[in-house]
């Protein structure tokens, strides 16, 4: 049988709301810390102008219809040729992304600020919290749970007869890691938020091919079906007549 426990309001004062706030800020203060030490990279020519070609083809598929059969035909042999389409790319010629990455020391290291930026204040904030409020059940969730979320939100308390629905100190520090992206985004912006779990996927991930986006979008290309859609416009501006008027 679970316990119902009497919460001191001194842990409200003194665990739950300074861990919140001090996540807070240090999201705040890694953010302007991480934009500090970005530094400056000239874009890549190449690059730009393969997004160029990769906007401009999606730009012709999604308006096949309204061009004569011949101007799309004309159009899509310009991109997709096998011999100098601006979407083909030789085999053997595909730039590898890893050996770009390491071949370019600039981009090597701000890799490795970014990830720097993200676990030193990790490592510093959960050794403090593990030291200063270790074994403080913080707060009560004000719905039932089942067992399942045990481990996740009693972490570093061992005692199988508290109610799931309790929160412990550390377990808090983990939901607010993860679960303030909403805050940050009104305060710095929703494309400035600071987002742990994608900044996690991004560590695992060695940067952008641009030859498989290239190549997904000739694919697309190719398979367009053309019907031009101008000459039925009359016929559908006299239906739609014929029916206000009736």
């Amino acid at each position: 049988m679970a316990e119902d426990l009497v919460l001191d309001t001194a842990i409200r004062d003194w665990v739950l709301i300074p861990l919140s706030v001090v996540m807070v800020l240090i999201g705040v203060l890694r953010y302007f810390v991480s934009k500090m030490m970005r530094s400056s990279q000239t874009p890549d020519a190449k690059i730009v102008k393969e997004g160029q070609v990769i906007i401009r083809a999606r730009n012709l598929r999604a308006a096949a219809n309204f061009i004569p059969l011949k101007s799309f035909r004309a159009r899509r042999v310009y991109f997709s040729n096998e011999e100098n389409g601006l979407l083909h790319v030789p085999k053997g010629q595909a730039p590898n992304p890893q050996a770009q990455m390491f071949s370019d020391p600039n981009m090597a290291m701000d890799m490795m600020k970014k990830n720097l930026s993200m676990i030193i204040p990790q490592t510093l904030t959960f050794a403090w919290v593990n030291f200063f409020f270790s074994g403080f059940v913080a707060a009560k969730i004000p719905f039932p749970l089942t067992q399942r979320f045990r481990s996740m939100l009693q972490n570093g308390i061992d005692l199988s007869t508290v109610d799931v629905s309790y929160v412990s100190s550390r377990s808090w520090y983990f939901l607010n890691l993860f679960g303030l992206r909403g805050l940050f985004s009104l305060i710095l912006g929703e494309e400035n938020a600071t987002d742990d779990t994608q900044r996690m996927m991004q560590m695992s991930g060695f940067g952008f091919d641009p030859s498989k986006s290239l190549g997904a979008e000739k694919d697309s290309l190719d398979i367009v079906q053309h019907e031009w859609a101008l000459p039925k416009f009359e016929q559908r501006a006299e239906a739609v007549l014929r029916k206000l008027v009736s």
